[in-house]
C-alpha cells in the first residue's frame, strides 16, 4: 500500500487545538475536532463522553456540519485536551468517515510529522457499506 499524503491544513489543526484548549473541560469533553467543508468553512465540535459510549468529536462535527448546511467535508482532524496534540480517529470514526465522505483526508501524526492522508488508507481492506446496499433501480 502506498501512502498518499496531501498538504496539512494547519489552520484546521489550530482551530481544533483552540477548541480543545478553551472548551474541553473535565471528563465529559476531552477531544475537539475540526473539519473543513468544500466551501472553505471550518466546523468545530467536542466529544460527548459517556460510559455508554458517547460520540467522538469526529462524529459530533459531522452532525454540526450538517446542521450548518456543510454536507461535503474535505479534511478533518481531532486534537486532545491537555495539549495532547493530534489524535488519530478510532476505528468506528474511521468507518463512519469512509462511509459518509469516501474522499475525506484525515490529519494524523504528531509534532513535525503531521500528514493528511485519505481515510481509506487508515482502513486497508475495509468494508464499504455503500458497496453492499441493494440497488434501488
Amino acid at each position: 500500500m502506498t501512502t498518499q499524503t496531501h498538504p496539512v491544513d494547519h489552520e484546521l489543526v489550530e482551530a481544533a487545538a483552540d477548541v480543545a484548549r478553551t472548551r474541553c473541560r473535565g471528563d465529559n469533553h476531552t477531544m475537539a475536532a475540526a473539519a473543513r467543508a468544500r466551501d472553505g468553512r471550518i466546523v468545530t465540535a467536542v466529544n460527548a463522553y459517556h460510559f455508554t459510549g458517547g460520540p467522538c468529536a469526529e462524529l459530533v462535527v459531522i452532525g454540526a456540519a450538517a446542521a450548518q448546511g456543510a454536507h461535503e467535508l474535505e479534511t478533518i482532524v481531532a486534537v486532545g485536551d491537555r495539549e495532547r496534540g493530534v489524535v488519530p480517529p478510532c476505528g468506528r470514526c474511521r468507518q463512519v468517515l469512509l462511509d459518509y465522505f469516501p474522499a475525506i483526508r484525515v490529519i494524523v501524526g504528531g509534532g513535525d510529522r503531521l500528514r493528511a492522508v485519505p481515510v481509506a488508507e487508515l482502513l486497508p481492506e475495509t468494508y464499504v457499506w455503500a458497496d453492499h446496499q441493494l440497488d434501488a433501480g
